[in-house]
């Protein structure tokens, strides 16, 4: 079998693994090659290392087939930047797309359903029978990312604020402060409204454990998101029907970590397609990108010959 290489470049972490057949002779895990997320420089240092490490473990000096699944793969530039370093590793063949493209095929392999992502951004995308494809959101933390982990941070304390001028109990801008290291409220508005402003996804998981412990504002936030990512959902399902002439359901998967750490928002998701569309299969358990971009990179190994 030819060895190959696969890369899940979110937008937090990138994880590479060198597998050949049905063996994974290496796995890396490092920090984000998403330039827009942690700058050029620092992007192009992580791809760099993160290939020396898995080439290092797997004991090997180049691979047929490599494909990468990258958060801003879209972006001008990125997909020739990553085929260069590519070709300086020796690889011989390979791809750069959208983290979510990797994802979906990591839970169906090329067949149809639909994806939930539910990281630092969020995205739904589905795809048919007939290899037809659908989406709905992704326009961005600033546009959209409706109930991503950047979107809960800051409609967090977005309502923590109208929670404080109606007098309304909540402790999100008192954890706030303290993960911004602001000492008033003036500060922390300065820092929020800054440009390019702090790391609101960060906060999610501040978030999440108030919402546990109690604070209504926070959970609102938390609810709100899981009915955005239902919606998604929902909305590609009724294009693929519509469009593709889908008379089945199709199964439904799910990746990031707002759904796979939040129990809250995973509960409610699950609830809300539950009753939304009783007969549509739905997994219980997180895809695995990385293994979509494996299962590309053979793809790719095999018709090159």
């Amino acid at each position: 079998m030819s060895t190959v290489l696969g890369i899940d470049g979110g937008g937090t972490r990138t994880r590479a693994s060198i597998v050949d057949g049905e063996q994974v002779l290496a796995f890396a895990e490092n920090g984000s090659i998403k330039r827009l997320r942690v700058g050029t420089k620092a992007a192009e240092t992580n791809l760099r290392a993160i290939l020396e490490e898995v080439f290092s473990k797997a004991g090997i000096n180049d691979v047929k087939a490599a494909s990468a699944g990258v958060a801003s793969a879209t972006m001008p530039g990125v997909k020739e930047w990553i085929g260069g370093v590519f070709k300086e590793f020796g690889v011989k063949h390979s791809e750069v797309v959208g983290d979510e493209v990797i994802a979906l095929d990591g839970a169906f392999k090329g067949g149809p359903g639909i994806l939930q992502i539910a990281g630092t951004g969020s995205n739904c995308i589905g795809r048919s029978p007939d290899g037809g494809r659908e989406s709905a959101g992704g326009w961005s933390s600033r546009l959209g990312d409706e109930g991503s982990g950047y979107w809960i941070g800051l409609h967090a304390v977005r309502r923590a604020l109208r929670a404080y001028d109606h007098e309304e109990p909540t402790q999100i801008l008192k954890i706030v402060g303290g993960i911004w290291g602001t000492k008033t409220l003036e500060e922390l508005v300065n820092l929020g409204d800054s440009t390019p402003g702090p790391d609101f996804a960060a906060l999610a998981p501040a978030v999440s454990k108030l919402a546990e412990e109690g604070d209504a504002v926070a959970l609102s936030v938390l609810q709100q998101a899981a009915d955005d990512l239902v919606d998604s959902v929902l909305l590609v399902r009724s294009k693929l029907r519509r469009k593709h002439n889908l008379a089945v359901e199709v199964p439904v998967a799910w990746i990031g970590s707002v759904i796979g750490k939040s129990h809250i928002v995973r509960e409610a998701f699950l609830a809300g397609l539950k009753a939304a569309a009783p007969e549509m299969p739905v997994r219980d358990t997180e895809v695995a990108g990385i293994e979509g971009a494996v299962w590309r990179a053979q793809q790719l190994a095999k018709a090159a010959g």
